[in-house]
């Protein structure tokens, strides 16, 4: 798996769990998908992604290139 398919996961499954969190749980999870939202918003603009720094430091999906 490539890191772009990581990120996307990651980003995916952050904003259905703060959105399923906000609903049961507490309101103030909503911020979760807010951040992430922003966070893409700017990755589109700037091209700086911070998981991704993360998962090239971690090593992760170093091995994997898209087909």
């Amino acid at each position: 798996m490539n890191i772009q398919r990581i990120i996307y996961l990651v980003a995916g499954t952050l904003v259905l769990a703060g959105l399923a969190l906000g609903y049961f749980v507490n309101q103030w999870w909503f911020l979760l998908p807010a951040f992430v939202g922003f966070n893409l918003f700017q990755t589109a603009f700037t091209g700086f992604c911070p998981l991704e720094k993360i998962l090239i430091k971690a090593g992760v999906g170093q091995g994997a290139k898209c087909c």
